[in-house]
């Protein structure tokens, strides 16, 4: 790949962001890419390398969290992870990353060093739990009704059932529509937008929660340049064998592509 300029890494005294990890302690020369390495790429670029390395070495000796990886004994409820590192210029021409996780990361959103969530669903007296205890009342009533096996009920269940579906359509959209990804040039497009646009019926489960879009949509936010994307898996696999501890990974076409595209859309305004 061609490279427009060398990264010369050196001591910064700008105001700090405290997701952003410049490359400062360095004293080696970096190639960077001439433009934004493609996410779908499985062969990250050299200076990703370099981020995913600083950030696998704070996963092994941080201790402000605990996560089962599976990497120990302990192999119950192992819980592998997608991470990302998005390597970025900011607005005063610092060249560092910034870090991401797929989901949630030991039961919750938000962790230091890493950008937060789009939309935080299990933050405290947000909708979505208020919603969701709502729909697990009407489960409820009606397994209470059901296990009666009386038909004078019949006719209450069939409307409970009704009921709970219509709350559950309208609370996953509710959940669709807190989801509003910018573009490079400052566009926002919500969720249901995107995926109307790619021709979905209906955004799939898990859409947004992935470390591209974070990384990008926190990006954006700060005035910050992407310059190279590189997503790898840490832990073991709980389902099957195809993620492999510290392996590269290209960005998921089915809930990321229609996102990215929008996102990676425009001319960035600097």
């Amino acid at each position: 790949m061609k490279v427009s300029r060398s990264l010369v890494l050196t001591p910064s005294t700008l105001p700090a962001d405290s997701f952003f990890t410049p490359f400062e302690a360095f004293g080696a020369a970096y190639s960077l890419p001439a433009k934004f390495t493609f996410p779908y790429n499985n062969d990250p670029h050299p200076v990703s390398l370099l981020a995913a390395e600083m950030l696998q070495a704070h996963l092994e000796s941080q201790q402000d969290w605990e996560h089962n990886f599976g990497l120990s004994d302990d192999s119950e409820n192992v819980i592998g992870k997608m991470f990302g590192v998005l390597v970025v210029e900011t607005e005063h021409a610092q060249i560092g990353y910034i870090s991401a996780f797929s989901g949630k990361l030991a039961g919750g959103n938000h962790h230091a060093k890493f950008v937060p969530p789009i939309f935080d669903g299990v933050a405290k007296d947000g909708f979505l739990n208020a919603g969701m205890t709502a729909l697990s009342q009407m489960n409820d009533e009606i397994k209470t009704l059901e296990a009666h096996e009386d038909k004078a009920f019949e006719t209450h269940i069939t409307q409970l059932k009704i009921i709970r579906k219509k709350h559950s359509v309208s609370l996953q959209n509710a959940i669709f529509d807190q989801y509003n990804f910018l573009n490079q040039a400052g566009e926002q497009k919500s969720l249901r937008e995107i995926f109307a646009d790619a021709s979905y019926k209906n955004p799939p489960a898990g859409a947004g929660e992935c470390a591209a879009p974070k990384l990008l949509q926190y990006a954006f936010q700060n005035k910050m340049k992407p310059l190279a994307l590189a997503e790898f898996w840490w832990g073991m696999s709980p389902k099957s064998e195809f993620w492999k501890h510290g392996h590269f990974y290209p960005a998921c076409r089915e809930k990321c592509a229609p996102i990215l595209a929008h996102m990676l859309s425009g001319s960035q305004p600097h």
